[in-house]
Protein backbone atom coordinates (compact mmCIF):
# COMPACT_ATOMS: atom_id res chain seq x y z
CA UNK A 1 0.00 0.00 0.00
CA UNK A 2 1.37 3.45 -0.90
CA UNK A 3 0.74 6.82 0.75
CA UNK A 4 -2.03 7.96 -1.64
CA UNK A 5 -3.98 4.74 -0.98
CA UNK A 6 -3.65 5.29 2.77
CA UNK A 7 -4.88 8.87 2.45
CA UNK A 8 -7.83 7.70 0.37
CA UNK A 9 -8.72 5.13 3.05
CA UNK A 10 -8.52 7.53 5.98
CA UNK A 11 -10.14 10.57 4.31
CA UNK A 12 -13.53 9.86 5.95
CA UNK A 13 -11.86 9.75 9.38
CA UNK A 14 -9.91 12.96 8.74
CA UNK A 15 -12.91 14.93 7.49
CA UNK A 16 -14.20 15.93 10.94
CA UNK A 17 -10.83 17.06 12.31
CA UNK A 18 -8.22 19.74 11.72
CA UNK A 19 -5.42 18.35 9.55
CA UNK A 20 -1.96 19.78 8.92
CA UNK A 21 -0.49 17.92 5.96
CA UNK A 22 3.17 17.55 4.98
CA UNK A 23 4.61 19.44 2.00
CA UNK A 24 4.62 18.29 -1.57
CA UNK A 25 2.92 15.15 -2.74
CA UNK A 26 1.10 14.30 0.54
CA UNK A 27 -0.67 17.68 0.45
CA UNK A 28 -1.36 17.34 -3.28
CA UNK A 29 -2.78 13.84 -2.75
CA UNK A 30 -5.02 14.87 0.16
CA UNK A 31 -6.18 17.91 -1.80
CA UNK A 32 -7.13 15.69 -4.76
CA UNK A 33 -8.76 13.00 -2.61
CA UNK A 34 -10.82 15.19 -0.28
CA UNK A 35 -10.23 18.94 -0.42
CA UNK A 36 -11.58 20.38 2.80
CA UNK A 37 -11.30 23.75 4.57
CA UNK A 38 -10.15 21.85 7.68
CA UNK A 39 -7.04 20.67 5.79
CA UNK A 40 -4.00 22.92 5.97
CA UNK A 41 -1.79 22.05 3.04
CA UNK A 42 1.89 22.76 3.60
CA UNK A 43 3.36 24.18 0.42
CA UNK A 44 6.83 24.66 1.86
CA UNK A 45 8.78 24.30 5.11
CA UNK A 46 9.78 20.65 5.05
CA UNK A 47 9.83 19.14 8.53
CA UNK A 48 7.40 21.55 10.17
CA UNK A 49 3.94 19.98 9.75
CA UNK A 50 4.32 18.20 13.10
CA UNK A 51 5.44 21.38 14.89
CA UNK A 52 2.65 23.49 13.41
CA UNK A 53 0.08 20.82 14.28
CA UNK A 54 1.30 20.64 17.87
CA UNK A 55 1.15 24.43 18.23
CA UNK A 56 -2.40 24.44 16.91
CA UNK A 57 -3.44 21.64 19.28
CA UNK A 58 -1.96 23.47 22.26
CA UNK A 59 -3.89 26.63 21.31
CA UNK A 60 -7.41 25.12 21.22
CA UNK A 61 -9.48 22.01 22.02
CA UNK A 62 -10.32 20.48 18.63
CA UNK A 63 -8.56 17.30 17.54
CA UNK A 64 -5.55 18.09 15.35
CA UNK A 65 -3.92 15.47 13.14
CA UNK A 66 -0.55 16.15 11.54
CA UNK A 67 0.29 13.99 8.56
CA UNK A 68 4.04 13.94 8.14
CA UNK A 69 6.55 11.78 6.30
CA UNK A 70 9.58 9.95 7.57
CA UNK A 71 11.84 12.19 5.50
CA UNK A 72 10.32 15.35 6.94
CA UNK A 73 10.50 14.11 10.51
CA UNK A 74 14.14 13.13 9.94
CA UNK A 75 14.88 16.73 8.90
CA UNK A 76 13.43 18.01 12.18
CA UNK A 77 14.00 15.32 14.80
CA UNK A 78 13.74 17.97 17.52
CA UNK A 79 9.99 18.01 16.92
CA UNK A 80 9.67 14.63 18.68
CA UNK A 81 11.27 16.00 21.87
CA UNK A 82 9.07 19.08 21.66
CA UNK A 83 5.96 16.92 21.28
CA UNK A 84 6.96 14.68 24.20
CA UNK A 85 7.50 17.67 26.49
CA UNK A 86 4.37 19.61 25.49
CA UNK A 87 1.57 17.07 25.75
CA UNK A 88 -1.68 17.97 23.99
CA UNK A 89 -4.18 15.15 24.29
CA UNK A 90 -6.05 16.50 21.26
CA UNK A 91 -2.99 15.95 19.05
CA UNK A 92 -2.08 13.03 16.80
CA UNK A 93 1.07 12.86 14.72
CA UNK A 94 0.79 10.34 11.92
CA UNK A 95 4.15 9.65 10.27
CA UNK A 96 3.76 7.91 6.93
CA UNK A 97 7.00 5.94 6.80
CA UNK A 98 7.62 4.79 3.24
CA UNK A 99 11.40 4.83 3.66
CA UNK A 100 11.81 7.55 1.06
CA UNK A 101 11.74 11.25 0.35
CA UNK A 102 8.62 10.83 -1.75
CA UNK A 103 8.19 14.40 -2.94
CA UNK A 104 11.73 14.73 -4.29
CA UNK A 105 12.03 11.52 -6.28
CA UNK A 106 11.84 8.62 -3.82
CA UNK A 107 15.43 8.82 -2.63
CA UNK A 108 15.84 6.44 0.35
CA UNK A 109 15.72 7.78 3.91
CA UNK A 110 17.48 6.30 6.90
CA UNK A 111 14.04 5.27 8.19
CA UNK A 112 14.10 2.82 5.29
CA UNK A 113 17.35 1.43 6.63
CA UNK A 114 18.25 1.25 10.35
CA UNK A 115 16.48 4.24 11.93
CA UNK A 116 13.14 3.41 13.58
CA UNK A 117 11.13 6.57 14.14
CA UNK A 118 8.87 4.82 16.66
CA UNK A 119 11.95 4.08 18.78
CA UNK A 120 13.20 7.66 18.37
CA UNK A 121 9.80 9.00 19.50
CA UNK A 122 9.84 6.71 22.55
CA UNK A 123 13.43 7.72 23.37
CA UNK A 124 12.34 11.38 23.22
CA UNK A 125 9.66 10.63 25.82
CA UNK A 126 6.54 10.24 23.71
CA UNK A 127 4.28 7.93 25.72
CA UNK A 128 1.70 6.69 23.20
CA UNK A 129 3.57 5.46 20.14
CA UNK A 130 1.88 2.99 17.81
CA UNK A 131 3.18 1.33 14.65
CA UNK A 132 0.84 -0.07 12.03
CA UNK A 133 0.77 -1.31 8.44
CA UNK A 134 -0.75 0.90 5.78
CA UNK A 135 -3.92 -1.17 5.53
CA UNK A 136 -4.52 -0.80 9.30
CA UNK A 137 -4.17 2.97 9.37
CA UNK A 138 -7.87 3.85 9.48
CA UNK A 139 -8.56 1.60 12.44
CA UNK A 140 -5.40 2.74 14.23
CA UNK A 141 -6.16 6.42 13.63
CA UNK A 142 -9.73 6.07 14.86
CA UNK A 143 -8.52 4.29 18.02
CA UNK A 144 -6.06 7.14 18.66
CA UNK A 145 -8.82 9.73 18.25
CA UNK A 146 -11.13 7.76 20.54
CA UNK A 147 -8.42 7.39 23.20
CA UNK A 148 -8.28 11.13 23.87
CA UNK A 149 -4.52 10.81 24.37
CA UNK A 150 -1.74 12.40 22.37
CA UNK A 151 -0.53 9.67 20.03
CA UNK A 152 2.28 9.19 17.55
CA UNK A 153 1.37 6.72 14.80
CA UNK A 154 4.12 5.41 12.53
CA UNK A 155 2.53 3.94 9.42
CA UNK A 156 4.78 1.51 7.54
CA UNK A 157 4.03 1.42 3.83
CA UNK A 158 5.56 1.07 0.40
CA UNK A 159 7.23 3.89 -1.46
CA UNK A 160 5.50 5.20 -4.55
CA UNK A 161 3.77 8.24 -5.96
CA UNK A 162 0.84 8.91 -8.20
CA UNK A 163 1.06 11.63 -10.83
CA UNK A 164 -0.99 14.69 -10.07
CA UNK A 165 -0.86 18.45 -10.49
CA UNK A 166 0.38 20.91 -7.89
CA UNK A 167 -2.16 22.68 -5.69
CA UNK A 168 -3.10 25.85 -7.56
CA UNK A 169 -5.00 27.38 -4.65
CA UNK A 170 -3.31 30.54 -3.43
CA UNK A 171 -1.50 30.00 -0.09
CA UNK A 172 -3.38 32.96 1.41
CA UNK A 173 -6.69 31.28 0.52
CA UNK A 174 -5.51 28.02 2.11
CA UNK A 175 -4.54 29.92 5.26
CA UNK A 176 -7.71 31.99 5.47
CA UNK A 177 -10.16 29.16 4.96
CA UNK A 178 -8.25 26.98 7.45
CA UNK A 179 -8.28 29.77 10.05
CA UNK A 180 -12.05 30.12 9.56
CA UNK A 181 -12.46 26.32 10.04
CA UNK A 182 -10.40 26.49 13.24
CA UNK A 183 -12.60 29.32 14.56
CA UNK A 184 -15.91 27.57 13.72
Amino acid sequence: MIRSEILRDIAPVLRDHLVVCNIGLPSQELHMIDDNAKNFYMLGTMGLASSIGLGLALAQDKTVISIDGDGSVLTNLGTLSTIANNVADNYILMIIDNGSYGSTGDQPTYAGRKTRLEKVAEACGCENVVTCRGEDTGETLQAAIDSGKMTIIVVKCDSGNIKLPVITMDPVVIRDRFMKAVAD
